[in-house]
């Protein structure tokens, strides 16, 4: 189970096997060709929103000039505080509008 940065976080967001499969098998465009971008977002975010249908969940996203036509990646995160904080990637995919959510940070 890979271990992906996330400064904004301070700490590590965990990818799980179930959730590849699950970003394989809805976004099929992501994986694993854009593996890379989903890491890129995570360390370098444009902007992170809070989800409006999960309060433990935050939508981190970064424009990619390098995908064809341009687009955002969008890369869910949870956070739940149990006995340790825990972060973990529930989705991610490609967009070109971003939609939804509070924002919480934007790049300056």
């Amino acid at each position: 189970m890979p271990f992906l940065l996330c400064p904004y976080l301070g700490s590590q967001v965990e990818l799980t096997d179930e959730r590849m499969n699950h970003i394989a098998e809805r976004h099929p465009d992501m994986l694993p060709r854009f593996y890379e971008f989903i890491a890129g977002t995570l360390e370098n975010p444009d902007c992170v929103r809070r989800s409006l249908r999960c309060s433990d969940a935050r939508l981190f996203a970064r424009w990619y000039d390098s995908i064809p036509g341009g687009k955002y990646v969008v890369v869910v995160v949870i956070t739940e505080r149990q006995e340790r904080t825990r972060h973990w990637i529930v989705t991610a995919y490609r967009t070109r509008n971003l939609t939804t959510g509070e924002i919480e940070w934007t790049r300056n």
